[in-house]
């Protein structure tokens, strides 16, 4: 969720569900990694479904990888399955502030 850090003070927090042996998560973590070094108040959160299988479940996990991005007041605004590019994850970024 959203916390102190980016505009209006909030730090933005992506929800990364993966596997150990997926190809498309490593795919996946490069994306992620460059919406970090382009927008740097952003924090990837990377659950593993074996490991987190309880907040996988709450999530509605069934596809690896997944990334989810919550607004301020913890709707889901974005959900994709299998590797996002990079400008639908700012978007959403843009659209959860």
């Amino acid at each position: 969720m959203p916390r102190h850090g980016l505009e209006g003070n909030r730090l933005m927090e992506l929800t990364y569900f993966s596997s150990a042996f997926c190809e498309p998560c490593r795919q996946t973590r490069a994306v992620l990694a460059e919406v970090e070094r382009l927008v740097p108040q952003t924090r990837v959160r990377e659950l593993d479904v074996a490991r987190d299988t309880a907040e996988a479940e709450a999530n509605g996990i069934r596809i690896t990888p997944t990334v989810i991005v919550h607004d301020a007041a913890g709707s889901e605004i974005f959900r994709a399955t299998g590797v996002p590019t990079l400008s639908q994850v700012l978007v959403a970024i843009a659209k959860a502030l």
